[in-house]
């Protein structure tokens, strides 16, 4: 009885994991594709950019005149926020929306010249992103996207399960035998390197789920209304509302920004300078829609959008008498809030910089590869005219998997919901069997 035990244990996991590895896998190569371009959106945005660069700086004129030039080549338009350029000789850009919802960036030289504009949702950027987070197709690819994560966590768990050599042996569990050959050097290759790049893929599909639609409408359910947090989220949830700073604020109104405001943007702007904020730094006035959270108060407010959310600096303004009536950074979060800017950070290669990227593309790139030897060692084995899975093996459910699948279900409510759907498909087909 005992060797038969752990057999079977064996078996049933291996099931699993074969099943999610087939399920996952065509999402697992174009999440890894499009998350490995994402890491470079600063690079990628500043080349998009770059006929707005490089400048002269000579005659330079205030934002006031810059701000006139963008509100005529944008008529029917409302100002929501003033971009600080990045380097001198950088055009700003004002951002502008129509009553209808439409938004432009308009880039003004330092001269006040318009030299050109954009649609913010066309960006290289924005369309990768849009691709990662629903696969362009609204919220059922949201929901896939949250679904396949879930199956590859699932994965990644059983995987290291079976990754344990028995008997016990390093070679073949840190590093693959070279001396085989075919599909045992395969198999050795798949495992090992599943092994050393599991926690950063979990740490990776963790840090996406707050803005994933139903596991971040849960938490933010959970953040709010259980009192855990006060004060709004600066990320967002869902396809409707963007991907955690990966997609354009949508505002649902028009600023309704107070024409008593006695202070011009200049002003605003200079004290914005002064305070260093990190790239991209905005200038927005009373009302303004926000990228995360509802619009901006009754103050103007200058803030750091960075992605290394360590970085991000918020400062508002009286905007009579231009005095400081507030100030907020990322220490004054709570700590919950703290967590998830920083695996968003991570998730997005901003934490770190320059090896935050690196390590990225590299995770993406081995989990590509553990992916495809998966697919290449069940053809090899896969007999003609079946799918070559795993035997289904009767009894098997210990307590301990039974417990385990039990919690996976509560922390990964659409994992929970797919496996209640197989199990009753599975049933069914049983009994017209």
């Amino acid at each position: 009885m005992a060797s038969t035990a752990p057999s079977s244990a064996y078996g049933t996991i291996w099931r699993w994991h074969f099943y999610a590895g087939l399920f996952v896998l065509p999402f697992i190569l174009i999440l890894s594709v499009t998350g490995a371009i994402y890491l470079f959106k600063p690079q990628i945005d500043r080349w998009e950019e770059r006929a707005y660069q490089g400048q002269p700086t000579a005659g330079a004129v205030s934002a006031d005149r810059q701000l006139a030039a963008a509100l005529a080549a944008s008529p029917g338009m409302r100002f929501n926020y003033y971009r600080l350029p990045e380097r001198p000789g950088d055009a700003a850009m004002l951002h502008m929306i129509a009553p209808d919802g439409a938004q432009h960036d308009i880039f003004v030289s330092p001269q006040g010249k318009v030299l050109g504009s954009r649609d913010p949702t066309a960006k290289i950027s924005e369309t990768v992103a849009r691709v990662h987070g629903s696969l362009l197709i609204g919220t059922w690819g949201d929901w896939l996207v949250e679904l396949a994560a879930s199956w590859t966590i699932v994965m990644i768990l059983t995987g290291l399960y079976l990754w344990w050599p028995r008997p016990f042996r390093l070679a073949g569990m840190l590093w693959p035998r070279l001396s085989l050959k075919g599909r045992p050097l395969l198999k050795d290759v798949h495992r090992v390197t599943g092994f050393w790049i599991a926690g950063l893929v979990l740490v990776m599909l963790a840090s996406g789920l707050p803005w994933a639609g139903a596991w971040g409408g849960a938490f933010k359910w959970a953040r709010t209304e259980l009192g855990l947090v006060r004060g709004p989220q600066d990320w967002k949830i869902g396809v409707d509302d963007g991907h955690a700073g990966h997609h354009p604020d949508m505002p649902m109104a028009m600023p309704s920004i107070s024409p008593a405001a006695e202070l011009p943007l200049s002003i605003f702007v200079a004290k914005a300078q002064r305070e260093h904020l990190a790239f991209p730094a905005l200038v927005m006035p009373p009302h303004a829609p926000q990228r995360f959270g509802p619009p901006t108060g009754d103050e103007w407010t200058a803030k750091s959008e960075a992605q290394n959310r360590w970085l991000g600096r918020q400062v508002t303004y009286d905007p009579a008498t231009g005095a400081e009536t507030g100030r907020r950074g990322f220490a004054d979060q709570h700590v919950l809030d703290r967590i998830v800017n920083t695996g968003v950070a991570w998730h997005e290669g901003q934490l770190f910089g320059w090896v935050n990227q690196l390590i990225g593309v590299l995770t993406a790139i081995a989990l590509c590869t553990i992916s495809i030897l998966g697919v290449v060692m069940w053809l090899k084995r896969k007999p003609q005219g079946g799918i070559g899975a795993p035997a289904k093996v009767a009894g098997a459910g210990k307590p301990w998997m039974i417990v385990a699948m039990f919690v996976l279900a509560l922390l990964l409510p659409l994992f929970g919901a797919s496996v209640v759907v197989l199990l009753v498909v599975d049933r069914l087909i049983s009994r017209v069997r």
